[in-house]
């Protein structure tokens, strides 16, 4: 309740704090993104929670990238040019259906992706939209899990309808670039 109150009296403040906590750890390569994202559900509701933690996990894994990118990435990609050629032309052609496929999957590590995604050639436009687009539907079920704290009174109430709904929604969006690509 003190937290809740908190949030209510310094609205902008903990919307501001909560982003730069996100792209913080997001960047620096910090586990806990569920758990940020189920207390953004939480804290300011679903709807709004997708939104904040999509900014945060987003910016954090643009930074990420780009340290990926300008420390290690351009000395592999010239290291390797012609081992890596084959693959940057495949990275050129689907890069952004491969990026959708890992983002949409939520069992790769969410700061892997962005590293390895930091050594290719990916336009950052590229990674950029794909990341924030791939991560709309776990953003919706960790904001949705989160929201729904409150009502939980027992064990029962973790896996009632609504939250498996959500979590079967995620399973299901994982296919999406399978179907796109169809």
């Amino acid at each position: 309740e003190a937290l809740e109150q908190f949030v209510q009296e310094r609205y902008v403040a903990s919307v501001v704090s909560y982003i730069i906590i996100y792209v913080m750890s997001a960047a620096l390569s910090v586990p806990g993104a569920a758990v940020l994202t189920m207390a953004v559900g939480f804290l300011f509701g679903t709807v709004l929670g997708v939104l904040y933690s999509n900014a945060g996990a987003s910016g954090g894994a643009i930074l990420n990238f780009l340290l990926a990118r300008y420390i290690a990435g351009g000395w592999l990609q010239g290291k390797y040019a012609s081992q890596r050629e084959r693959f940057n032309q495949e990275l050129e052609k689907n890069g952004h259906l491969y990026l959708l496929t890992l983002r949409f999957i939520p069992l790769f590590p969410f700061f892997l992706i962005n590293l390895c995604a930091g050594l290719t050639r990916i336009p950052l436009w590229t990674f950029a939209w794909t990341t924030a687009v791939g991560i709309l539907p776990g953003d919706f079920a960790f904001s949705f899990a989160g929201s729904q704290i409150n009502t939980i009174r027992s064990v029962e109430d973790v896996f009632s309808g609504r939250i498996v709904a959500a979590f079967l929604l995620l399973a299901a969006f994982s296919l999406f670039p399978l179907v796109w690509k169809k």
